[in-house]
């Protein structure tokens, strides 16, 4: 009788796990622990919903539906709609973007030489890749190297290419210009000051500290006056500085004194102990920097280096101010033609949408290098 009561409590088999219940999967579970989490969630859900209920179907009625894309002017675009749609009906007016589309492109660079900053664009990603992505060869940094030598003389001109001025450059090639090359250059300027500050040496700290607290101190458009008019009269008489040159300069020494305290915040997570296991290592300094110190703290401050990039793109509609023709320099002269003036919307958005894709692209590149490296100390 007991042998019978102890073989009835011996499992034959593993029992299969038990589904889970209705309530915790599928999309009531979503619903639930997304949208309804709590009486303020769900409130805020609601809300949004009648927000999306009230603003997206008009604003895809103005854009898309009633929205007229070949005309001549502001007053062309209207007879098209009243004609399409009846007389007082209101739709977005994209023939204005459709008409100066190279001009918001690049500027009044010639046409014939479109090519070139084209291929500069193209060539910039195969410049960028080896960079962001550490799959491909490394044999390709050389190309990244000398790429912006090769980028200069094509939009510019030289060596048997045929020159154009500075004033020529605008649109979105010169945000392209300045965003990028303040961006590249601002993150090796960035680690130097960044190393300069926690230098035990005091002239190189004062220098740095010095620096940075005065470029952070000062908004940017007064370093663009600077750039654009007080520069010249610190050179040599009869020298000639390039503006958009000045303006990239300028721009770079402005985000790298951001880019310095980002890389600082990133040298002061670290622990203790990195620093001490370096040193058990026999590695000096500058091993200890290359190797160990610094490629930990760039991962920790991957989102504030991203975030002082997209700070920065952003920013070069202010050169604006002091007479260069980027995409927000550009809409004035075109409000001011005959055809298009009183059009305002159209403009602003195009140029809104732009600087928005690139800024999302890089967040999500963040994202996906967040995600790579597991930067979670």
């Amino acid at each position: 009788m007991s042998s019978e009561r102890s073989i009835a409590f011996v499992a034959s088999g593993q029992i299969p796990p038990s589904p889970p219940p209705a309530s915790e999967v599928g999309p009531i579970h979503w619903l639930r622990k997304n949208l309804f989490d709590g009486v303020v969630n769900s409130m805020l859900t609601v809300a949004s919903i009648v927000a999306v209920v009230l603003l997206v179907p008009p604003l895809v009625d103005w854009i898309f539906l009633k929205g007229v894309w070949n005309a001549g002017s502001l007053g062309g675009c209207r007879e098209v709609i009243a004609a399409t749609h009846g007389e007082g009906v209101s739709g977005a007016c994209w023939a204005v973007i459709n008409e100066r589309f190279n001009q918001f492109m690049f500027g009044f660079y010639p046409p014939e030489l479109y090519w070139r900053p084209l291929l500069a664009f193209v060539l910039l990603f195969v410049a960028m890749a080896p960079v962001l992505f550490s799959q491909l060869p490394r044999k390709m940094l050389w190309f990244s190297a000398v790429y912006p030598v090769i980028a200069y003389f094509l939009i510019w001109g030289g060596l048997g290419l045929e020159p154009v001025d500075s004033d020529q450059i605008g649109g979105f090639l010169l945000a392209l210009i300045i965003g990028v090359t303040g961006i590249a250059a601002s993150l090796p300027i960035g680690i130097v000051l960044a190393l300069g500050r926690q230098s035990s040496m005091f002239f190189i700290k004062t220098i740095c500290v010095v620096f940075i607290e005065f470029i952070r101190g000062v908004p940017l458009i007064t370093l663009l006056f600077v750039a654009s008019s007080l520069l010249n009269y610190f050179l040599p008489p009869g020298t000639s500085f390039d503006l958009i040159m000045r303006v990239v300069i300028m721009v770079s020494l402005f985000a790298s004194a951001y880019m310095a305290e980002v890389v600082r915040g990133g040298l002061a997570a670290l622990p203790e102990g990195q620093y001490e296991a370096a040193a058990s290592l026999g590695l000096n300094y500058w091993k200890s920097t290359r190797l160990i110190i610094m490629p930990q703290a760039l991962k920790v401050s991957i989102p504030g280096i991203v975030n002082t990039f997209i700070g920065l793109f952003k920013d070069t509609t202010l050169v604006s101010v002091i007479g260069l023709l980027d995409p927000v320099g550009l809409l004035n002269p075109i409000r001011a033609t005959a055809e298009w003036n009183g059009i305002l919307w159209e403009l602003y958005l195009f140029v809104a949408v732009f600087f928005w894709i690139f800024c999302f692209s890089m967040s999500r590149y963040s994202m996906y290098l967040e995600k790579k490296l597991k930067t979670d100390l």
